[in-house]
C-alpha cells in the first residue's frame, strides 16, 4: 500500500453488507475494507496492506488505512517519484468513486507528519474490462511475466528456446 493499489493487472470488487473486498491478480492481494461502523485500531499489528476501514459518501467509498510495516516504502507508482519510508503515523486515505459503469477513479491521499511537509494527493483511473478474469499469478524465479496484444498481463509458460549460437 498504496503502491499495490497501481498494479496493471486486474482487480474485483466485491461489496458486501459491512465490508468491501478487494482482490488483485498481482500477488495473491486480498484486500478487505471494513464498512461495518467500526473505528481505526488505535495501536493496530502492522501488516503490509495496513488496516482499512471505510464508510459510504454518498456513492464514494472513503477507506482510511493505517497499520502499515516500516518495510512498506512509498515507491514509485502511487505518484511519488522516490521510494522513501514512512513513520508510525502515516495514514492512507482512498476515494473510490464510479464515474460510469465500466470507469472507476481512486483518489489516493497520503498523510505522514513526520515524514511528509503536507499530504500528499494522487489519482489514477481503472477501466473494466468485461471479458477479464482473474488469473494465476505466479512470482517465482525465472517467472517470465508478459504482456498480451491487448494489454492484460500473463504469465509465459513455455520455456525459452535454447540458443542457437553455441560457442
Amino acid at each position: 500500500m498504496p503502491d499495490i493499489m497501481a498494479q496493471p493487472y486486474p482487480y474485483e470488487f466485491l461489496l458486501t453488507p459491512g465490508e468491501v473486498t478487494i482482490i488483485g491478480e498481482a500477488y495473491r492481494m486480498i484486500r478487505h475494507i471494513y464498512t461495518d461502523g467500526r473505528p481505526l485500531p488505535k495501536d493496530p499489528d502492522p501488516t503490509f496492506w495496513g488496516t482499512s476501514v471505510g464508510h459510504w459518501e454518498g456513492q464514494t467509498l472513503v477507506a482510511e488505512t493505517v497499520g502499515l510495516l516500516p518495510q512498506t516504502d512509498i515507491v514509485p507508482g502511487s505518484g511519488i517519484e522516490h521510494r522513501f519510508p514512512h513513520s508510525g503515523k502515516m495514514k492512507i486515505v482512498e476515494h473510490f468513486q464510479l464515474l460510469d459503469p465500466d470507469t472507476m477513479k481512486i483518489e489516493t491521499t497520503i498523510i505522514d507528519p513526520v515524514v511528509l511537509a503536507h499530504p500528499y494527493t494522487t489519482s489514477q483511473i481503472l477501466k473494466r474490462h468485461r471479458d477479464w478474469t482473474i488469473d494465476e499469478y505466479i512470482c517465482e524465479q525465472n517467472n517470465r511475466n508478459s504482456v498480451t496484444d491487448t494489454g492484460k498481463a500473463e504469465v509465459d509458460t513455455i520455456p525459452p528456446t535454447p540458443s542457437s549460437n553455441s560457442n
